[in-house]
């Protein structure tokens, strides 16, 4: 069985990280999304609340599950068997990020491969970041996450339902 990893903070969980779920699971017969914390960095949703996010939005795929590690990627894939990581590309400047990334992966894991899946041209520009700062402002939210992503987003920031 083919297995891989979409690893990632998400922060919160954005329309263009599930077009990369989604793609994903059509290449593998296993995508498991992980959500990886760094306990250094603080997220506008804790760890726990991010997999419960992912979890919502992605049970329509029984081959995707939700898992969380706050230690190396590389070791989890190693203990589920993964053979892949999946990672996702919104331009020229996460090309070479990712692309340096995927070396230092190789330096530790070389039996693990890399897959960068490059954005759908509408979801370019999307971002968890991006997402925050618009739901921090009241900003409609409908075409960069999913309804139950905006309703946590505008409960957090202490807004009304708009779309």
């Amino acid at each position: 069985m083919s297995v891989a990893i979409y690893p990632g903070s998400f922060d919160p969980v954005t329309f263009g990280h599930l077009a990369i779920i989604r793609r994903a699971a059509r290449l593998f017969d296993h995508v498991r999304v992980l959500v990886a914390h760094n306990p250094a960095k603080r997220g506008l949703f804790s760890p726990t609340e991010r997999v419960a996010l992912l979890a919502a939005v992605t049970a329509g795929y029984p081959q995707v599950t939700v898992d969380l590690t706050d230690g190396y990627v590389v070791e989890y894939a190693r203990h589920i068997g993964a053979q892949c990581l999946i990672r996702g590309l919104r331009g020229p400047e996460d090309a070479e990020a990712e692309t340096h990334l995927a070396d230092l992966n190789r330096t530790l894991a070389p039996e693990l491969e890399t897959l960068l899946l490059p954005a759908e041209s509408d979801l370019v520009t999307v971002s968890s970041s991006d997402l925050k700062a618009r739901a921090e402002r009241g900003e409609p939210l409908a075409t960069l996450c999913p309804e139950p992503v905006a309703r946590e987003l505008r409960a957090r920031f202490g807004q009304e339902a708009c779309s």
